[in-house]
């Protein structure tokens, strides 16, 4: 940090020599909705406050100075912001036209009040029709613009407006990988990009924990409750007016019949928006008992009640985007949003074409809890964001540069805009040790803490919190940024609720134990759980053998046997959560016993333990040490002396060896007369010992439908942590819609 806070420094220094010692930064500020405001205030205080460098000049328009939207003009100056000019540019109408008109009526207004200004920089938001006028006249005025949010996907004709405006922007400012890669692949310059998160987002992470009931009874009556109550907000979609006038009526016939507290919000202005009005008083929402219909919230009372509502319903951004961050569910309807990044907190209703299906989707997710999700932002937006303005040279030319393909596939962001590496935080709670690693997105394990995995429930959670807050520091010195914790540990595992539902004997002290309340509480990070298979198979299915591979089956061959299925690219867990325990299958009806209190399960046979009680027996027996082999007395007889004494030709090990391999082998036959994966990967520390006899056993045993599947081994060397890692980084909280 300090080494960046110099170089920040150096940077800006240079910059102010270049641009002119006492030469101030103008930046003008246009804001045209509540929406974009909630965005553009937090960079707004930052301006305001650093008047060493920079002059803020705030120009409002749009539906902030319409009394049918609230008046929301007025919640900048509670924020004791001097508005510079006030512009009414939006023509009122029921259709497409008011929307062209009003983008003509900015247009005419707008030249007036920039030669007045001469700003040296315009901030624009977003994807609005009011953001297109004043991109539009800031780039025929030759006053460089900073757009916020480009590159983002979703429906409409705001992806259109979006990207319009990301073509005569000069410098970008992005939420996303994705949507960085989007403007890259745009062909703007990658120098010009600035990946910080959203800006909102500053304030989100901060805002869950202040006092939040006295806001939720403003809005929703005395008698309301947290998380039992919904927020609705649904828009016009312009590209289908018709449509979503009838998707907004079934939604409120849905909130009627589902009889739970609503606030409904208005919409915004575009065409369509007041058909909306009319379809909301034809159904008396403004005086039905469990409705509360509002024009406007302002932005941080709107924060805790989307936090602590029961659901959040509609086709507003703010649904995916911002509501992630407090893992409140949200159904997102119909096509506006389509192509938004969105966390699992969100569940999608594309054809919201009856009142049922709406119904059934409040039934689904009202009332859950989700992990909080941060794709969109880390909380840190702001800082970033200042950083890039004083970096930005005046002498520099105007003229943008396009960067046409071939497109440089850069990692991360030149170093003076400390864009860090994406990263998880993965762990791996095994029999013996407790792992903690930061594990970049390609893989790499850029920092890996050991400590003996403790005996007691306390101790070991303790000493998980104690390495995870560790770890986190230490990813600002590497230059990391942590999306989130994943854990793979021993046992039955809850993925949904991250509960460990029992474990092995392995691991003491380790049923029903809640794993990712406490870890997120301490570390305000979204946690995910699963069982170490499981993990081993994600491992695979991201870095190793099994990337691209529709359906396979990973097995890991160490202190027990575990192993996980992927089918269709997904991972399979099972009705109780119990699917892939691979390692009890059983093989023979009167084999030794199982740690499971079974007999015959191939772990009986083929486990570390199961080869170590082999090894004691023949040990006892003085049948185990053969020449060039010794012993120290006080020396634990362990697996591997018996892989040590079969190497050296005792033919009593090798007949062990030999035995547990034909087991592991009739269990990857079952296997694939079962699941008819396309491979089987063997994975752990006995992994090479055994492919040879599993594959003889298959060649022997098998149907010859499946004697042609691959078997292979492992080709990672850390599949727990990156299986772990995988969670975070891949398996949830990067879907895509």
């Amino acid at each position: 940090e300090v080494y960046f806070k110099n170089l920040s420094k150096q940077k800006q220094k240079e910059v102010m020599e270049k641009n002119g010692n006492n030469h101030k930064l103008r930046v003008c500020v246009a804001t045209c909705n509540r929406a974009d405001y909630s965005k553009l205030a937090p960079i707004m205080f930052g301006i305001k406050a650093e008047p060493q460098f920079f002059e803020l000049d705030v120009v409002v328009l749009g539906s902030h100075l319409i009394d049918d939207y609230g008046n929301t003009y007025r919640m900048i100056e509670q924020d004791d912001f001097d508005i510079h000019t006030r512009l009414h540019t939006i023509v009122r109408g029921e259709d497409e036209a008011a929307m062209v008109e009003s983008v003509g009526l900015a247009l005419v207004k707008l030249p007036d009040v920039l030669n007045r200004l001469k700003p040296d920089i315009m901030i624009v938001h977003g994807d609005r029709f009011d953001a297109l006028a004043l991109a539009t006249s800031a780039a025929l005025m030759n006053i460089r613009i900073l757009h916020i949010e480009g590159g983002e996907v979703s429906g409409t004709i705001d992806d259109s407006i979006r990207h319009a405006i990301t073509k005569l922007a000069h410098y970008h400012v992005c939420c996303t990988r994705s949507a960085e890669q989007h403007l890259i692949a745009m062909c703007e310059d990658h120098d010009r990009i600035l990946l910080a998160g959203c800006p909102s987002y500053d304030k989100l992470l901060s805002a869950k924990n202040k006092d939040y009931m006295s806001i939720i009874r403003m809005w929703l009556g005395e008698d309301v409750k947290t998380r039992d109550y919904i927020v609705a907000l649904q828009h016009p979609v312009t590209t289908d007016i018709k449509h979503s006038i009838k998707m907004f009526e079934l939604t409120l016939d849905a909130l009627i019949s589902f009889n739970k507290r609503t606030l409904v919000l208005f919409p915004n202005v575009d065409a369509g928006d007041k058909e909306m009005v009319r379809v909301m008083r034809k159904k008396g929402i403004e005086h039905h008992p469990n409705f509360r219909a509002v024009k406007h919230v302002p932005f941080d009372q709107f924060i805790q009640l989307v936090a602590h509502a029961g659901c959040m319903i509609g086709n507003s951004s703010c649904g995916v985007r911002e509501v992630g961050a407090f893992g409140t569910p949200v159904i997102n309807l119909g096509t506006r949003q389509t192509g938004r990044e969105t966390g699992e907190n969100v569940l999608h209703v594309r054809d919201a074409d009856t009142q049922d299906k709406i119904l059934h989707a409040l039934q689904l997710q009202f009332g859950k809890q989700y992990p909080c999700s941060k794709i969109y932002g880390d909380g840190n937006a702001v800082p970033r964001i200042l950083k890039f303005l004083k970096s930005i040279d005046l002498k520099e030319p105007l003229q943008k540069k396009f960067c046409f393909p071939p497109v440089k596939d850069n990692i991360s962001q030149d170093i003076d805009h400390i864009l860090e590496t994406q990263s998880a935080l993965a762990v791996d709670l095994g029999g013996t040790n407790l792992r903690v690693a930061i594990v970049s997105m390609k893989g790499e394990i850029v920092k890996k803490y050991t400590q003996l995995n403790p005996k007691t429930y306390e101790d070991r959670l303790a000493l998980i919190l104690k390495m995870c807050v560790e770890a986190a520091s230490e990813a600002v010195n590497v230059n990391c940024r942590i999306l989130g914790v994943g854990i793979s540990t021993g046992g039955r595992v809850n993925p949904r609720e991250g509960i460990v539902l029992h474990s092995t004997k392995l691991i003491q002290e380790w049923s029903s134990v809640d794993l990712r309340t406490p870890i997120s509480d301490a570390l305000h990070l979204p946690v995910w759980v699963d069982n170490d298979g499981n993990c081993a198979a994600l491992a695979e299915r991201k870095f190793g053998h099994g990337k691209g591979i529709e359906n396979f089956v990973t097995l890991i061959t160490g202190t027990g046997i575990g192993g996980g299925i992927v089918h269709q690219h997904e991972l399979i867990h099972g009705s109780s959560f119990c699917a892939a325990e691979l390692g009890h299958i059983v093989v023979s009806l009167d084999g030794p016993e199982c740690l499971c209190g079974s007999q015959g399960c191939i772990e009986a046979y083929a486990s570390g333990i199961a080869l170590q009680r082999e090894a004691k027996k023949l040990h006892d027996d003085d049948l185990l040490l053969v020449e060039g082999m010794s012993m120290k007395e006080e020396e634990i007889v362990s697996a591997a002396h018996l892989i040590q004494a079969a190497k050296l030709g005792n033919t009593k090990a090798e007949s062990v060896l030999r035995t547990a391999g034909t087991a592991l082998g009739l269990g990857v036959v079952n296997i694939l007369h079962t699941v008819n994966p396309s491979l089987v990967i063997l994975s752990g520390v006995l992994a090479n010992h055994y492919v040879n006899a599993v594959k003889d056993v298959v060649n022997r045993q098998a149907l010859s439908s499946v004697k042609t599947v691959d078997v292979v081994v492992s080709n990672l060397a850390d599949p727990a942590l990156l299986g772990a890692a995988s969670l975070v980084l891949d398996y949830t909280t990067r879907r895509i819609y």
